[in-house]
């Protein structure tokens, strides 16, 4: 018993020290606007390679792709339409995302590459629940190959490393990843204060909500400023370009605290209901769903009268999680009608009401996104 008991306690000791060790808060400062002529610079290396409508394929693994990541982009650009864009699977069936959502594949990368032998312009890299996944990572190698732009969002830029793509280039990640991203990868010159980063035909991205200013700059490439700047009114989102605070994200001792707490306190999680119904907005509906999974408290899940596949406003088809006609209304994520970038900040807002300020603080960091003071 008393070994037990020292046993524990020291565990707790080890545990306090390792927490009062963690900086007490990250510093949140109005990142520095870029440079006109830098901006200009990642428009011109994003110009499409080969056709001047370019096929864009945004490229997942089945089992678990990460949610914003793989949504965002597609319905970004399919927005837009200045491209053909088609998201793709490593094998056949359905893609699980995570946190959150089933979404069906358009194609496989078998069924593109017999369908476009010459390649894709552009690829674009998802963070993936495996790095080096022995299928995408040859077909990404394939497609560099044969011409075609890689983009790395958020974690995926680690899936991008183990291609070897990365060596030599300049590139960023997402801020839990840098310090494992240059351990392994030590060829790679790693950007501080960047969202995204393009070096010669690659580029990456910071945590998850930058893939949208990543993929306005792409727009910018192949239809110019001008439609860019169109999309990002729709989108709701202010500024587009690669401004950002590296220093602001980082592993802190809220960040911790509030991650154990929520843990811990299991018999206050929930599952909160969203309805799948045909055209929502597949931008939306990502961000939202990812927010709310996000906070050691709560999961959202999917549901529909049907069990068959709701199509998105962009075409991507979205398998319900459950079927079921209604869900309880204190347990109900409201019908996401905002822009996407405004459905973020309102959805920031309902978690902190719901859970606390730390708890919406804590979903902010993991999307590694700068929360509003006042997001209402």
């Amino acid at each position: 018993m008393w070994i037990g008991l020292g046993a524990a306690a020291s565990c707790l000791l080890a545990s306090g020290g390792w927490l009062l060790s963690l900086p007490a808060a990250s510093a949140v400062a109005a990142a520095s606007p870029i440079a006109q002529e830098e901006t200009d610079g990642a428009i011109a290396a994003l110009t499409p390679p080969k056709r001047r409508w370019p096929l864009i394929a945004i490229v997942g693994i089945n089992d678990a792709t990460e949610t914003t990541d793989y949504l965002m982009p597609y319905g970004v650009l399919r927005r837009a339409d200045v491209a053909d864009v088609v998201a793709l699977a490593t094998q056949p069936g359905p893609v699980t995302l995570f946190p959150v959502l089933r979404v069906e594949a358009q194609a496989t990368t078998a069924e593109f590459d017999g369908q476009h032998p010459e390649g894709a312009d552009y690829v674009i890299v998802p963070a993936m629940s495996r790095d080096d996944d022995p299928a995408a990572l040859a077909w990404i190698e394939s497609q560099a190959a044969k011409g075609a732009i890689v983009i790395g969002v958020c974690a995926g830029a680690k899936v991008v490393a183990n291609t070897r793509l990365l060596d030599g280039r300049r590139a960023t990640t997402h801020w839990y990843y840098r310090d494992e991203l240059r351990a392994k990868h030590p060829a790679i010159r790693y950007v501080a204060d960047r969202r995204f980063v393009v070096d010669r035909g690659v580029a990456t991205t910071t945590g998850i909500t930058a893939s949208m200013p990543m993929a306005l700059t792409l727009i910018a490439a192949i239809a110019g400023r001008q439609r860019a700047d169109d999309v990002a009114r729709d989108l709701g989102l202010a500024h587009w370009d690669a401004r950002h605070d590296s220093d602001a994200f980082r592993f802190t001792r809220p960040f911790a605290l509030t991650t154990i707490r929520n843990t811990l306190a299991f018999w206050g999680h929930e599952r909160l209901g969203m309805k799948l119904t045909p055209g929502i907005d597949e931008v939306s509906l990502a961000l939202v769903a990812d927010a709310w999974s996000r906070t050691f408290r709560s999961r959202a899940v999917t549901f529909s009268a049907s069990a068959e596949a709701q199509p998105g406003r962009a075409g991507l088809r979205i398998l319900p999680d459950l079927v079921a006609g209604d869900w309880p209304v204190e347990r109900l994520i409201p019908a996401v009608r905002d822009r996407p970038a405004k459905a973020l900040d309102h959805a920031l807002a309902a978690i902190g009401d719901r859970y606390g300020r730390r708890t919406a603080e804590l979903v902010a960091m993991q999307l590694e996104y700068t929360m509003p003071q006042s997001p209402r």
